[in-house]
């Protein structure tokens, strides 16, 4: 039973270290059903701080290419706005996870 936290709190720990590996190779080596569940939980969370910054990336690309393409003599103050608050907001959602992963791995241990 010991052994089986210990893999639940390392899937949702590894979030530090090796974020989407660890949790997939505790799914198809673990066979308690619990482990598969909490592992599968941490691969989701591990997985919203990469789709959130591959849509932030896109939200810099088209900016910077729109900023270009219709207004060359306008200031750079609504790119800097839109780069900068799309960047906090990033930030702010990463520590949410990694705050939340270290919860569960803390739940799943006690």
């Amino acid at each position: 039973m010991e052994n089986q936290k210990i893999l639940s709190a390392f899937s949702y720990l590894s979030i530090l270290f090796a974020p989407v590996i660890v949790p997939l190779v505790v799914y198809f080596v673990s066979k308690d059903d619990s482990v598969k569940k909490n592992s599968i939980r941490a691969l989701i969370s591990h997985l919203i701080p990469f789709v959130f910054g591959i849509i932030f990336f896109a939200v810099f690309v088209f900016s910077t290419l729109s900023f270009n393409n219709f207004d060359s003599n306008s200031d750079s103050t609504t790119f800097l706005i839109i780069w900068f608050a799309s960047m906090a907001i990033y930030l702010l959602i990463t520590l949410g996870i990694v705050i939340w992963n270290i919860i569960q791995a803390v739940r799943v241990i006690r």
